[in-house]
């Protein structure tokens, strides 16, 4: 009986140390921080792009409209952490964009980053679980039906505290993730499976500090952004 307790106590232990990396933060892992309203807003992006990574020529202001002409990524070069983000943004028929936040490795960063999604859901590439316009790409669903008029301006806002971030589609609550909750880079809480290209690594253990990117035209639909705006939020 003595030996027995003995390894059972040493098996408790060895579970223990192997979840520690993702539950040592759970107390950060906090309701929706309440910002100051209408104080701290910064662009994200000066007029000149001067503060931005991007191909040469892919993106440009039009009279206060972010535009882009490939599907490629336009990043801050500066890092966030802490912030509340908001910004209008137009689709078309078709269209597939989305807002990354966390990103560690602007080169490779699908595996290194979250994005809140984008998109036409009226389109059947898009209409299916945790791809739909407000989910946290691959991972949560957006909460209400996100078929959005086209070429008419939508309102994103996305609060990222620590390990949660949780995104308003036009007003209305439409996900959320708490990365914590995530300890497995196969399979989410509820069971299901996680893309695979999105499973290099455990979201419990992804970075709450990176840069900010939005995504841009994918095939022959564009995805417009104005009013892009940024502040701490502590």
């Amino acid at each position: 009986m003595r030996m027995k307790k003995s390894m059972y106590i040493a098996f408790a232990a060895a579970c223990a140390l192997a979840l520690s990396a993702c539950c040592t933060k759970t107390e950060t892992a906090a309701s929706t921080p309440a910002c100051k309203a209408d104080e701290g807003w910064q662009p994200l992006f000066k007029p000149d792009l001067s503060n931005a990574v991007f191909d040469a020529g892919i993106w440009s202001f039009d009279n206060g409209v972010l535009k882009a002409t490939q599907d490629k990524v336009i990043f801050t070069k500066a890092d966030y952490s802490n912030f509340e983000l908001e910004l209008e943004f137009k689709i078309e028929k078709g269209s597939n964009s989305g807002i990354i936040v966390y990103c560690t490795d602007i080169q490779k960063w699908i595996p290194n980053s979250v994005e809140v999604q984008i998109a036409d859901s009226s389109d059947p590439r898009f209409a299916r679980p945790t791809w739909r316009c407000g989910s946290i790409f691959g991972h949560v669903d957006a909460e209400f039906d996100t078929r959005l008029s086209f070429n008419e301006w939508h309102k994103m806002r996305i609060v990222c505290k620590g390990a949660v971030i949780e995104a308003w589609l036009d007003g209305k609550h439409v996900s959320k993730i708490d990365m914590l909750m995530w300890t497995d880079n196969k399979v989410g809480p509820d069971g299901t499976q996680i893309l695979p290209w999105l499973t290099e690594h455990k979201k419990c253990e992804m970075a709450t500090r990176g840069r900010i990117g939005l995504q841009g035209k994918h095939g022959k639909a564009a995805t417009d952004f104005r009013n892009v705006k940024v502040r701490g939020c502590e």
